[in-house]
């Protein structure tokens, strides 16, 4: 039976108009690309405001984005603007963005019901949430790190953090330094595994090696073994004077052992199974009356036998006052290898964020990578995670929190301070969430938080354009929404508005090859008669001449720049096309497909459609290390990739062109059917040169003959 409402739903399809009545306690609306599910969540919104009587200021709506949260008030503002000219400001290109920013803050004052609504990104919500109320759980006059870059909200950049998080790990890491012991490790993990990369397999090191000298000592010397590299390491933390391989000719020839240390006055050889017979080279020592002494193989199984062994051999032949003592500083050690220390750095803020992102425990995360079977990730946890400790006391000491601490200490408040999370419950009933599919474990926490078993809970999302599991974002909280949050209804919205039958159809059969997915059939309102366009090039040259050709007929036939959208799945595939636009006056926005999650255009080309490495798919299981905190998994990698060329495929509303190479097209455009495109090439030139013959008798003519000078017919009668 149909109800009379005050809001007008008739612009709505039934399935739209289902999920803004629900009444259910937690409900996903899972949409299609192009099926109006951002239109959905603001009808919603504006449903229960008009028709059910809800306070705006009882309803909380979370984006991922600055840029989406705008998106979402500018539309409420049109939709309450019956003059129009706030639209029109919008999309005034003579207006910079900060007038229209500053439009948009004077309107939203104006319409009280917009004002009071809560529309917000995860990290401005959460930083309002610490401003506020955060002081039993942290200090509230807090500076964020990072807000620079991400420029997330004006609010929030007004606060920002007076030094960055690349500087304090790095002058954390300086400090640690201080400890000799902690110095030298870090200095023998950059050599082996970020310089010399000795966990490498030979054809996957492109690092050249000079004599079979793989390995660099503490004081930059090449030896040919770990084990000599042990020795000469030994040597320089005891600040023993070393020559490793000296030139030696005692009498009959010429030969080089291993190490001689002057101020003992004794050589010494390593013997190892690779060793060759030092029978020779005894006699030459004995027949000069020099001291020779053997270590072997065997004795580096035991590190303290072969200290030592070390300290006997060694330290006791040293004069009685020797000098021991050496200071070691940060800056001499390392002074050759900044950009690797760079690395260093970089790797332990990047499982710093992993592991705040999913929650973990750094101290359980070390206690994983010790049972590790790689001494290389053994040895980096020992190094990262003190650091990364540090990192947090630090920025607790200086009252700092980085993005990622805004939420934590947010879902960490509502926990411990159960009076706190009773008053963000009572006001926000109503609790709207955009881009579902892209939560991690912490933002979903922060969610079920907020929750009781009244509040209305409205998530909207897309499995099928699930693209950041790089950075944190879990797939199966859409897939198992129902396992998550129970008694849930579902909503699918199938009918998409954006793109014409074609890229529809060829999206759809794109995606069926995901195992893990929930199935939808999509279906497209607008009907075409252009076909998807493949264009595979001889090289990059042909595809960049095609697609310059192109875009130059599309504008005669009346599209405009803004209409045509380049996309790519990394920003270098781009640089030659861009390259040669310029040169051609054509002026083509282009963009990852990441970035261009959200957008549309008329017109798309998609680059870069080859396969294999740096092709599209794109993947590579990364650093072991890194599996530690998160396991890789080929499959799950290859369903994001794919999901990505789907968000790539229905940003084109028009007109698709495909962009491949002939003879190694991606794998993925094997996945459309014929009858959705149209392929076309250069054409090869034939390898075999065409032969005229006589139609009389059937001699071989040349080129230019016109008469047969054999039986005198008429060439081509």
């Amino acid at each position: 039976m149909e109800t009379s409402t005050k809001t007008d739903l008739s612009s709505l399809n039934d399935q739209q108009r289902e999920a803004v009545v629900s009444e259910a306690k937690r409900l996903l609306v899972l949409a299609g690309a192009g099926s109006g599910k951002t239109k959905t969540l603001l009808q919603k919104l504006i449903y229960l405001i008009e028709e059910k009587g809800v306070n705006p200021a009882h309803i909380l709506a979370i984006t991922f984005t600055k840029n989406a949260a705008n998106e979402m008030i500018d539309r409420l503002i049109i939709s309450a603007d019956t003059t129009g000219e706030y639209e029109q400001k919008l999309f005034d290109k003579k207006l910079s963005q900060t007038e229209k920013n500053r439009e948009r803050y004077f309107q939203q004052k104006k319409y009280k019901w917009i004002d009071n609504l809560t529309i917000r990104t995860f990290h401005s919500f959460c930083y309002t949430v610490l401003r506020s109320y955060g002081v039993n759980e942290f200090d509230n006059k807090f500076k964020v790190l990072g807000a620079e870059q991400q420029a997330e909200d004006e609010e929030i950049s007004t606060h920002v953090a007076p030094e960055n998080t690349f500087d304090i790990f790095h002058k954390l890491l300086i400090n640690q330094c201080e400890d000799v012991t902690y110095l030298l490790k870090l200095k023998r993990y950059i050599l082996d595994y970020v310089v010399d990369k000795i966990h490498l397999r030979k054809e996957e090191n492109k690092l050249p090696v000079k004599d079979g000298k793989f390995f660099t000592t503490l004081d930059g010397t090449k030896v040919r073994s770990k084990s000599e590299q042990y020795i000469a390491d030994w040597l320089y933390r005891h600040s023993i004077k070393y020559e490793y391989e000296p030139e030696l000719n005692v009498k009959d020839f010429y030969f080089r052992p291993d190490f001689y240390i002057p101020d003992a006055n004794i050589y010494l050889e390593h013997i190892s199974d690779k060793s060759f017979s030092m029978k020779n080279k005894e006699e030459q020592f004995n027949k000069g009356n020099l001291l020779l002494v053997k270590t072997y193989e065997s004795m580096t199984k035991d590190s303290a036998l072969f200290n030592h062994t070390l300290e006997k051999i060694i330290k006791n032949r040293l004069p009685a006052n020797y000098h021991r003592k050496v200071s070691l500083s940060f800056r001499e050690e390392f002074n050759s290898y900044h950009d690797d220390v760079k690395d260093f750095v970089l790797q332990t803020m990047r499982i710093t964020d992993m592991i705040k992102v999913d929650n973990l425990s750094f101290e359980g995360i070390l206690q994983k990578a010790q049972a590790d079977p790689h001494e290389r990730v053994r040895n980096f946890y020992e190094l990262a995670i003190p650091i990364a400790l540090q990192y947090n006391n630090y920025c607790v000491d200086k009252s700092y929190l980085d993005f990622n601490d805004l939420i934590g200490r947010s879902t960490s408040l509502f926990k411990n301070h159960a009076d706190i999370a009773q008053v963000y419950k009572q006001r926000y009933q109503y609790i709207l969430v955009d881009e579902f599919q892209d939560v991690n474990n912490i933002q979903v926490e922060l969610i079920k938080l907020l929750l009781t078993e009244n509040t209305q809970l409205f998530c909207v999302g897309d499995d099928w354009q699930s693209i950041y599991g790089f950075r944190g974002s879990n797939v199966s909280y859409i897939l198992e929404f129902e396992k998550h949050f129970t008694n849930s209804q579902l909503i699918k919205l199938n009918l998409n508005y954006r793109s014409t039958q074609n890229i529809v159809g060829a999206s759809n059969e794109v995606i069926k090859h995901n195992k893990f997915k929930v199935n939808k059939d999509i279906i497209a309102s607008k009907k075409s008669e252009h076909k998807i366009v493949i264009y595979a090039g001889n090289n990059e040259e042909d595809n960049i001449h095609f697609c310059a050709k192109k875009v130059k007929e599309l504008l005669a036939d009346g599209y405009l720049h803004d209409d045509i959208l380049f996309l790519y799945r990394r920003s270098k595939m781009f640089t030659p096309y861009l390259n040669y636009f310029k040169q051609q006056g054509i002026k083509v926005s282009g963009k990852t497909i990441h970035g261009a999650k959200g957008l549309e255009a008329k017109i798309v080309f998609i680059l870069g459609l080859t396969e294999g490495y740096g092709g599209f798919p794109d993947i590579w299981l990364e650093d072991r290390i890194f599996q530690v905190i998160k396991k890789a998994n080929h499959d799950l990698l290859m369903e994001e990739e794919r999901r990505l060329f789907y968000v790539a495929i229905t940003r084109a509303k028009d007109k698709l062109f495909l962009i491949t190479e002939k003879g190694n097209e991606s794998s993925f455009l094997k996945e459309i059917p014929e009858n959705f495109t149209v392929r076309t090439s250069l054409p090869a030139k034939s390898v075999v040169d065409k032969v005229v013959l006589c139609q009389k008798c059937y001699s071989q003519l040349e080129k230019l003959w016109i008469v047969c000078p054999y039986c005198g017919q008429t060439v081509g009668a």
